[in-house]
């Protein structure tokens, strides 16, 4: 293929997506800027247990998740670990983009190598601080220290939820899917004095298009193709009454409350980056309350919250016992392909293959030395 078929502005990037976070949304979200278009590619559950370890989510849970990304274009099956070049020419996809860390194969080569040499690689920015690696570990230790305190009005200035950089975060994630423009709308709950405050102002356009709202709430810790799935549906059938979605996330200490242990893996920020990434979903409340009342409802500015929507509960306190003394307003999700997905039953797919995900650690700690090594010999050329 010649040069002048490869399109510039159509991207490529691909990688393992082993329970998509917010992580890998901000890869795909940088990617998308350097670009109109962009093109997943995601490998299978072989190639990544032979150059990785054992996989959490299966090939197909991890499209799903992939696929729901508001900044991904196409998503490709059964992309090769080490990027092949004919694999992007045969999707007329000129580059490939990947974070500034170093990503090897089981022999300790850099997966980028060729594309490096061809001159056809960009690099973005890693998300530090978090990686599937990290999630797994949060399992195997049942560590909590990565939990937030609540919001409250005397909390604000100090929160590390409205500090700038996190301020930064939500502003980009919320872009629509030319990750540039403004998109989705975020608010947060202060629960102490029952106030809604904005805290990224939506498109105008598409938030104003419908004066309806379908509310969904809960944790959605380890966002996963149950969660995904819920929400895509729910998107299908908001749009026959031209309805908007909008999603609250419990804090962690209602979460840790409700779920015990050290659930949620996944902290309220990283929730929420997960949650805002969606391409099905409208906006997001932060810290919505895990029994939602009326008054609350009531807080979206020139907004009316006509369906409220939630999964099966168990609970002997009932979290909707108030929404659902008023007829029709509350509505049980459908059941759906990935209804058994739960992150209970991935915490359990970790925790049953214990020590196969604390050898994939161990040797996760010795590629991350290696690919160091390599990254400083990297960076010594270039100074060169």
């Amino acid at each position: 293929m010649t040069d002048s078929e490869l399109l510039d502005t159509r991207i490529w990037i691909d990688g393992c997506f082993d329970f998509a976070h917010h992580g890998h949304a901000g890869a795909m979200l940088q990617a998308r800027q350097h670009g109109d278009e962009l093109y997943v590619g995601v490998h299978s559950d072989e190639d990544i247990l032979y150059n990785k370890g054992p996989v959490v989510m299966k090939l197909q849970e991890r499209l799903i998740a992939v696929e729901g990304c508001r900044w991904c274009t196409k998503v490709i099956p059964n992309a090769p670990y080490v990027t092949d070049p004919q694999v992007l020419n045969d999707y007329h996809c000129k580059f490939v983009v990947h974070g500034d860390d170093i990503t090897t194969d089981a022999n300790g080569f850099d997966c980028y190598q060729t594309m490096k040499d061809l001159g056809r690689f960009i690099v973005v920015k890693r998300t530090p601080n978090i990686s599937t690696t990290d999630l797994v570990g949060r399992m195997l230790t049942y560590s909590k220290q990565h939990h937030l305190q609540s919001l409250k009005s005397t909390n604000l200035q100090n929160h590390q939820l409205l500090n700038d950089e996190s301020l930064v975060k939500f502003k980009s994630y919320s872009t629509s899917s030319d990750g540039l423009s403004d998109g989705v709308a975020v608010f947060y709950y202060t629960s102490d004095d029952g106030k809604l405050h904005e805290l990224i102002k939506p498109n105008e356009k598409q938030w104003n298009r419908s004066p309806n709202i379908y509310f969904i709430d809960g944790g959605f810790d380890l966002f996963n193709p149950g969660h995904i799935t819920a929400l895509r549906n729910l998107k299908s059938k908001a749009s026959q009454t031209n309805s908007l979605i909008l999603v609250g996330l419990n804090d962690d200490l209602e979460v840790n409350l409700n779920k015990g242990l050290n659930y949620p893996i996944m902290n309220l920020f990283e929730r929420s980056l997960c949650v805002l990434q969606s391409k099905y979903i409208d906006g997001i409340i932060i810290g919505s309350p895990y029994k939602p009342t009326l008054n609350f409802l009531n807080l979206i500015p020139n907004k009316t919250i006509i369906k409220v929507f939630h999964g099966p509960t168990d609970e002997v306190n009932d979290p909707y016992t108030e929404i659902k003394q008023h007829d029709g307003l509350f509505e049980q999700l459908e059941n759906h392909p990935f209804s058994n997905i739960t992150t209970e039953v991935i915490v359990k797919r970790v925790l049953d293959n214990r020590l196969e995900y604390e050898e994939r650690q161990k040797r996760k700690g010795w590629k991350s030395e290696h690919e160091k090594l390599l990254e400083a010999n990297e960076k010594l050329k270039d100074e060169e």
